[in-house]
């Protein structure tokens, strides 16, 4: 019979072949085959924990609760999670906090305890800013993919995962590992707070952007998307006027119907058509108060390079907005739901529909909404001394001279 070993090696039968007395001699092959087999094939450990960041948190949680943050035996802190220290599962636990940098130990060691950033990030009694700057180290900084992820994608809209992965695979990650590693990163960056749904869409906040939400008056929707506004685009006295669209759309109050809409509106469809343009969207609340007229909201009617004016819901704000930019004589383009009737005044002038009966009218027709809205933004900057509007065809003689680089 062949030993256990032999097999493993894939030699069942040396030993029938060369009799009993010849059975070691397999075993010596055996060793050589594998470490031959093994030369220029080392293994390469993963860049990345087998676990995301809040999987593998308990553990040092655990130790800071159960042992003040202080150095624990294994057994002991297993015992106080009610788990077999020798599983699968506990030793996993261990291995991805360790790699984390949560905690140092390996899952045989006698003893666990944390590191600083560990103990940062799960001390309750740690400043804000300092338990979030340990977690943002811990869960992304420290991960080398993870890192540039952030780095490539920080500031801006979150592009699909098969973008991400492409980027991975590119930078030299084995594509078997790219989906989960961008899986991961996804869920990290959600945890820790710098993936955030801002204006109906995911976008990657830089870690400075949440370090100054530490120290300021708690933040609303509005604000949170008028500092995303600032870091990708600057102060409004700072703006590439001739780079700005500027959205005018009914807005609303978080979670209510005008805000859903608006946003559905703004990541769907105005966003993706006005892309290639190389325009930077821009809606009210991004620069001031829903519902309030402020000078930065003129300054952007009257300055910005084009304006998408949302009629839907025949919103009085939208109205009054969109007359200023009319008697500038400006590029315009107007989308309203199919299901709400364009105004007397408006309705000789080319407004595109799009119908939000249900998702199953809408989704399949996006991409030639889209198509739609990317053409009369394509007239509109092609020509906009030819600006086709009620006050030029009333007024023709009326104009806004503007200065060199956009601005009144």
């Amino acid at each position: 019979m062949p030993s256990t070993e032999q097999v493993l090696n894939g030699q069942p039968d040396a030993v029938s072949d060369a009799g009993p007395a010849a059975a070691t001699r397999p075993k010596r092959r055996g060793k050589r085959g594998s470490a031959k087999r093994g030369r220029g094939r080392p293994h390469k450990a993963r860049g990345f924990p087998a676990a995301t960041f809040e999987e593998s948190l308990p553990l040092a949680q655990a130790i800071q609760q159960y042992a003040a943050g202080q150095k624990v035996r294994r057994l002991t802190i297993f015992d106080k999670l009610g788990k077999s220290p020798e599983s699968g599962p506990s030793r996993q636990l261990v291995s991805n906090s360790s790699k984390y940098g949560l905690t140092v130990g390996a899952y045989q060691a006698e003893h666990l305890e944390l590191t600083e950033d560990g103990r940062s990030a799960t001390s309750p009694e740690a400043p804000p800013r300092e338990r979030l700057t340990g977690r943002f180290r811990l869960a992304i900084e420290n991960i080398s993919p993870f890192k540039r992820l952030y780095e490539q994608y920080k500031g801006g809209k979150l592009p699909s995962q098969q973008v991400m992965r492409d980027f991975l695979m590119d930078s030299g990650l084995p594509e078997e590992e790219v989906a989960e590693c961008v899986d991961t990163f996804i869920l990290n960056a959600k945890f820790i707070g710098i993936l955030r749904t801002v204006a109906g869409a995911e976008r990657l906040l830089s870690i400075e952007h949440l370090l100054e939400e530490q120290t300021s008056v708690p933040i609303t929707s509005s604000t949170k998307a008028n500092e995303h506004a600032r870091d990708s685009a600057g102060t409004p006295t700072e703006l590439n006027w001739s780079k700005i669209c500027f959205y005018i759309a009914p807005i609303g109050d978080e979670r209510s119907e005008l805000r859903q809409h608006s946003d559905l509106f703004l990541s769907a469809l105005i966003e993706p058509a006005v892309e290639q343009f190389g325009l930077k969207v821009v809606r009210a609340d991004q620069i001031g108060k829903p519902g309030m007229i402020t000078g930065q909201v003129v300054e952007h009617i009257v300055s910005s390079r084009l304006v998408i004016a949302d009629l839907s819901f025949h919103n009085p704000n939208v109205f009054y907005e969109l007359s200023l930019r009319h008697a500038c004589r400006l590029p315009t383009v107007q989308v309203i739901r199919a299901c709400d009737t364009i105004p007397f005044d408006l309705e000789q002038f080319r407004t595109i529909k799009i119908d939000t009966t249900s998702i199953y009218s809408l989704v399949p027709k996006l991409d030639t909404h889209r198509a739609e809205i990317a053409n009369q933004v394509r007239r509109a900057l092609s020509n906009p001394d030819e600006v086709d509007n009620p006050i030029t065809t009333f007024l023709p003689e009326l104009k806004v001279a503007m200065a060199d680089g956009g601005g009144v």
